[in-house]
């Protein structure tokens, strides 16, 4: 396990990560309230559709400025990314924010939805470890579902929790035993014919497929090791940038199937422990569309 090192003269200040991780579990209770005094209100939602299929209601926009407002207030220097409000990183990192993952099964009553938020270091942010490394990517995540109360976080270098408990991904060896999760295609019908034939291998050559409709609870469930794997495509920055944190202190591995970054920023990921992970992208491959 790495740990945080201390820089050298010539090095900016690292950050404090447990800081951050801390304002991140507070931000996530805040929004998290907000969607679920909606959750008893549904009848009172007012939903937009951004595209097709792809909803954004009251609940989001209200949990995305409390979110805000605590980081904001606790961490003034970090910029801000998210999925309503938009932004651009900034300083030495910003925070990667999804209010409300899951909006379809929130907006249909379906109590499997989450707040993600991450904090993702840029190139030259002053953190460093002991395996020398200071490429820029996620260092701190923070997944909340407020339906279980289970608040999953990890900070990079230390290590993957879910409430008060250590987790590891699980320690299935073979793709054949493996219980896998996905997203279909649902607003950008553009790779569908690419994606069936990933999932019809998948479902021959596995234990089986669920689509829950959260990346981020997806991945915090390959973290925990309730999946052995995750994939999807066109997905944003902000839906996965904790649970790639997540699943990577957890011992496995998270990344761009088509090797276009350190972290999956494009939206594209492959997840799973590290025998898992490599078996689904090699099933995944011979149809990913360039």
């Amino acid at each position: 396990m790495s740990h945080p090192a201390a820089p050298t003269p010539d090095q900016a200040a690292p950050l404090d990560l447990f800081k951050a991780l801390e304002a991140a579990v507070t931000a996530a209770h805040a929004g998290a309230a907000i969607l679920q005094a909606y959750a008893h209100k549904r009848s009172e939602l007012v939903i937009d559709l951004k595209a097709r299929n792809d909803l954004v209601s009251q609940a989001d926009r209200e949990a995305e400025i409390a979110i805000i407002e605590v980081l904001r207030a606790r961490t003034p220097q970090f910029g801000i990314v998210a999925e309503e409000t938009g932004g651009t990183p900034s300083g030495p990192a910003s925070w990667y924010i999804d209010p409300l993952d899951g909006t379809t099964n929130f907006v249909h009553a379906i109590p499997h939805y989450a707040v993600s938020i991450a904090l993702v270091a840029n190139q030259d942010c002053g953190v460093a470890f002991d395996d020398a490394k200071c490429e820029p990517g996620p260092v701190v995540g923070v997944i909340y579902d407020p339906c279980r109360e289970e608040m999953f976080t990890c900070v990079r270098g230390v290590g993957a929790w879910l409430n008060s408990h250590r987790i590891q991904c699980s320690r299935t060896g073979s793709l054949a035993d493996a219980l896998l999760a996905t997203g279909f295609p649902y607003s950008d019908m553009s790779f569908t014919d690419n994606y069936l034939p990933m999932l019809r291998d998948a479902m021959h050559g596995t234990r089986g497929v669920r689509r829950n409709g959260a990346a981020a609870l997806d991945l915090a469930w390959v973290a925990c090791g309730r999946f052995d794997g995750y994939w999807e495509l066109r997905l944003k920055p902000w839906d996965i940038a904790a649970g790639t944190l997540l699943v990577r202190e957890a011992g496995g591995l998270a990344f761009d199937p088509y090797e276009r970054s350190p972290w999956p920023e494009h939206g594209d990921i492959v997840s799973g422990s590290p025998e898992i992970a490599k078996a689904l992208h090699a099933l995944i491959a011979p149809n990913l569309k360039h």
